[in-house]
């Protein structure tokens, strides 16, 4: 883990906030890391504009309005599950910075960064492939920590890899981002599919009432009464968390001391299936953990202090 007297890593999120709940998890974890420095949050997928409301009311609520967000490539106009929650917000009262053109303000984020950025992506690569498409020297200035693919695991648990969502929604441009030429380290299935708070790791967070939990329990709350999903799932704020996978991605922009770590070659197949092949491209894989348990303690424990 970074030594808190070394200097902060410098970050950009890009997000699908607002279809499932983890990535307000992983926003509120990303706040509360003292070893990273953000310096831009962009919204990817579906209605990006929606998603930047959720990230500005978010930071807006917490005091971090100091970071810029930047609006990704639209794909629809969904309004999404957690529109209740950004319903009455004015995004243009947002006292920070809205960049209209996310795509321009991440690659000259990275590109004017005096030392090399950590981009972490936790929703399907479309920004990140369009970014590379105008500027492909972003690369020699950025490391790519993505939650994305399945090696050997698939969800809940099942011991065969599955197409994973994030790839699975942009395929070519998950395998545009595979192939630039940057270090690449991903998060799959393998280890972010098991992370769920329950019992005396999500206790300590329900009796918690800090300002960036706080705007996790609201959103959560609306998020289980309102998401599809969960009609199936069932999750229940009260007990329980939902799988967080992508909080994984934020924990390996700063440390990897929790995780096994296998360089593969990465091949992902015409049906979004990320195959261990002669013909991938070499790929840093979180595989499995030293410590999940120690992992979910950190967890809590950034989120409640």
């Amino acid at each position: 883990m970074l030594d808190l007297n070394d200097k902060k890593i410098p970050v950009i999120l890009d997000t699908d906030i607002g279809n499932d709940i983890d990535d307000t998890w992983a926003l509120g974890m990303l706040l509360k890391c003292p070893e990273l420095d953000v310096k831009l949050i962009t919204t990817a997928s579906e209605n990006t504009t929606i998603k930047a409301k959720l990230v500005a009311k978010f930071l807006d609520l917490v005091g971090r309005t100091d970071i810029p967000i930047g609006i990704g490539i639209p794909k629809n106009r969904k309004k999404g599950p957690l529109y209740g929650w950004i319903k009455e917000y004015d995004l243009s009262k947002y006292p920070g910075i809205i960049h209209e053109n996310g795509i321009e303000a991440l690659c000259r984020t990275i590109i004017e960064s005096p030392e090399p950025i950590t981009l972490i992506v936790i929703g399907p690569c479309g920004n990140i492939a369009e970014a590379l498409r105008t500027y492909p020297d972003i690369a020699k200035n950025a490391r790519f920590i993505g939650m994305h693919g399945s090696i050997r695991i698939g969800y809940v648990g099942v011991r065969k890899p599955a197409p994973e969502f994030n790839v699975q929604q942009d395929i070519q441009a998950c395998r545009e981002v595979f192939q630039a030429p940057w270090e690449k380290t991903i998060t799959p299935l393998d280890t972010c599919g098991n992370i769920v708070l329950s019992g005396r790791f999500y206790k300590p967070f329900l009796d918690c009432s800090n300002l960036i939990v706080n705007a996790i329990k609201e959103n959560y709350e609306l998020w289980a009464k309102k998401s599809v999903i969960n009609k199936i799932l069932k999750n229940d704020p009260e007990r329980n968390s939902t799988v967080l996978f992508d909080t994984v991605a934020i924990y390996l922009a700063f440390s990897e001391d929790l995780l096994n770590i296998e360089e593969l070659n990465i091949e992902i197949t015409d049906k979004g299936l990320t195959q261990i092949s002669e013909k991938g491209n070499t790929i840093r894989c979180a595989t499995s953990w030293k410590s999940k348990r120690a992992f979910k303690e950190l967890l809590v424990n950034r989120l409640i202090k």
